[in-house]
Order: structure tokens, then sequence, then C-alpha cells
């Protein structure tokens, strides 16, 4: 149990729905449960590893910055209504989150574009990144209608959600912006929130921040004493390539 500005954080899955098995078209269904921690969906490679039970190794400022994360959610203040329900709906199919628990993608994305944390840069024939995450809601829904969904993106089926994901993946919609490079900002701040999460980390088996206890089996194969095992070794890039799914 960790705790953070006094209240306590739990690491534990008691608390969540009983949930596992195959979650999505690009799940493997024998992927076991998470039995400690939290992982999204609560299925994993890792299903006894929990990484909020080594915050102590932590420094003070990393243990709170990465505790807030599972805390302290943001409400959605940048996107409207009807954006939100667009972009949750794309979040959860690209990062394959389609029942609880799940990270909060789309919140970490609104805060950043709320608080106008931005990366910096951005491509020279694209609008600013708020401007495009507001574009791709509008052409998500666009591309939704003219296929026959007359709610929208969010109101598609899962199938029609897939194909548009995947023709948006690959330049092939169209959009008042270049549609490849869209995908490309969306994405990067898609899997930026999502790997930075510590459910995120329990799924991969992530040993979490190294400062200041630091890291000393560095050779291949080679794990800590705090880290565990995998319980699934089917390689994920190859099942990939075999089922047609990258």
């Amino acid at each position: 149990m960790a705790e953070i500005q006094g209240e306590q954080v739990s690491s534990g899955a008691g608390h969540l729905p009983k949930q596992g098995g195959d979650t999505s078209a690009g799940t493997p269904p024998e992927l076991p449960r998470q039995r400690r921690g939290t992982t999204p969906q609560m299925i994993g490679r890792y299903p006894d590893y929990d990484v909020l039970e080594t915050v102590e190794h932590w420094d003070a400022v990393t243990r709170r910055v990465v505790l807030e994360r599972v805390a302290n959610v943001p409400p959605i203040r940048f996107f409207t209504p009807e954006e939100e329900r667009a972009l949750r709906a794309f979040c959860d199919v690209v990062v394959a989150q389609d029942r609880d628990p799940r990270i909060p993608v789309l919140e970490m994305v609104d805060a950043k574009m709320h608080e106008r944390k931005l990366d910096g840069f951005r491509y020279a024939d694209m609008p600013p990144d708020p401007e495009t995450w507001r574009l791709v809601a509008a052409g998500l829904d666009q591309s939704a209608r003219e296929a026959g969904s007359e709610d929208g993106f969010a109101g598609a089926g899962s199938e029609l959600r897939h194909e548009l994901v995947k023709r948006f993946s690959e330049g092939e919609l169209d959009w008042e912006l270049p549609v490849a490079r869209a995908w490309s900002v969306v994405m990067r701040g898609v899997l930026s929130a999502f790997y930075s999460h510590p459910w995120a980390w329990n799924e991969i088996g992530f040993g979490g921040p190294a400062y200041p206890r630091g890291f000393a089996r560095l050779a291949s194969g080679q794990r800590e004493h705090w880290e565990a095992p995998p319980e699934f070794e089917q390689d994920p890039v190859r099942d990939t390539q075999r089922r047609g799914l990258q």
C-alpha cells in the first residue's frame, strides 16, 4: 500500500472487477489474470508483479509524481463532450483497452493540452498539437458517419472502429490535415501517456524508477531480485505477425 499526501493508494487488485480472458482482437486469450497489483483489464505476462511495492526505493519527488498518476486522475477540461466521446473510443482501440481497469490515457492527454505542456516541436505542415487533436476527433466522427454510423465514431461497432483506425494509421482517410502526420502526433501522445503509468509497467514487467537504488544485473536475460519472471513466454512480435495484426 503506497501513500500520497496522507492518502493510501492501493497497489492490490481486490477492489477491481474480476475480469479477464479474451479482451480484444489483439490480446491472446491465454494471458494469465493479474494476481498482485493492477494492469489494464487485469491481465498480463507478470501476474505476481507489482511495481508499486517498490516505491520506498524511489526518491521522494519521483514517488510523488508517479503515485499522483494513480491517485488523482485529472478531469476533462480541454476537449468538448463530443470530442471526448470520439477520442476516448479511439484511445481504447489503439491501446486495446475495452474494459476496466483502464489507464486514463485521454485524461492524461487532455491535461497536457489544457495546461499547454506541449512537446516543443511540431511538423511544419501541421497545426499545433491541440488543434490537431480536435481535428482528429472531428475526422473520426466524419469518417464513421460516412460509413453509416449515425452516432459518430464512439457509436460505431467494434469492427468499424477498428477498420477506421487501421485506415487512419495507413494514411488512407480524407481529412482537413495530413492524416499520416496526424497519426504520428496523436499516437505520440497516447503512447507517452500509457507507458508513463505504473499499471503499464506492471503489464510489461518494467522495474520502475532506478534512482537511487539503481540496477545491477544488466546482461541479457538477467533480472533484479525484485523483478518477476514472465508466465507467458510467447513472443509478442512474432505472434502479432503470425496473426496479421501488425
